[in-house]
């Protein structure tokens, strides 16, 4: 992994839809800087969401898909910033936000390998007991990279520009990786967490990506195979 696999993001390289975007995160490296300590992570997973109008099939699995809310204002905002929002009350979860200017979208870091801050990121998880552990899964992502909801909401990770004590950075492979796998996003209820929305990537075969498990419903409906129209 050396230095030059990397080039720093662009706004443009975001302004696409979430779904096109998100295959072309896995591989790019977050570097945040929080408390003085440094953590670089290699991103492995993430899973794309589209706010209302972003597309042309409506995504109920999305934050944004009822329009702007005080929750999801970040979303809407310019590509490259983060939206930091609270899941189960407990976990701060981390996106890129991405999409056409007007539109609302952003991606999921689901996982990744934290390769610099190992220390740093096991005092932020101590509950680790393996590197391959650090990152996996959005929660465990968002503590190993030190980001909080709410006061990291919208962070640049463009500029870099500090915000609120922390630093962001998103770099992407200067050469897209090629063998990608996609399917279902985990987790999500109904027929938004099902292969009619297969806007999950991850990068086949490594050890930090999470396990897949259903959302609420979402068995049923990919069972029963009633998933509905969007011609």
């Amino acid at each position: 992994m050396a230095q030059e696999r990397w080039r720093a993001a662009t706004r443009a390289d975001l302004e696409a839809l979430p779904a096109e975007v998100a295959p072309r995160l896995l591989g790019a490296r977050l570097t945040t800087v929080v408390g003085g300590e440094t953590v670089v992570l290699r991103i492995t997973e993430v899973e794309a969401y589209h706010g209302r109008g972003t597309g042309a099939v409506p995504d109920p699995g999305s934050h944004a898909r009822m329009g702007p809310t005080a929750r999801n204002a970040t979303m809407w905002g310019k590509p490259g910033h983060l939206y930091v929002y609270l899941s189960h009350g407990i976990h701060s979860c981390v996106n890129v936000v991405c999409a056409p200017d007007g539109l609302a979208g952003g991606c999921l870091l689901r996982a990744g390998e934290v390769i610099e801050g190992v220390d740093a990121a096991f005092r932020r998880r101590p509950a680790a007991r393996t590197e391959r552990d650090l990152a996996r899964g959005p929660g465990r992502f968002g503590d190993a990279a030190g980001l909080r909801h709410p006061l990291h909401d919208g962070i640049d990770a463009i500029t870099g520009a500090p915000w609120h004590g922390a630093q962001a950075q998103l770099d992407l492979l200067a050469e897209p990786l090629t063998d990608i796998a996609a399917g279902p996003r985990v987790g999500v209820a109904g027929v938004a967490g099902t292969e009619v929305f297969p806007w999950r990537f991850w990068v086949p075969g490594d050890p930090t990506v999470s396990p897949f498990r259903w959302g609420r419903g979402a068995r049923e409906v990919a069972e029963g195979g009633a998933f509905p129209s969007h011609s």
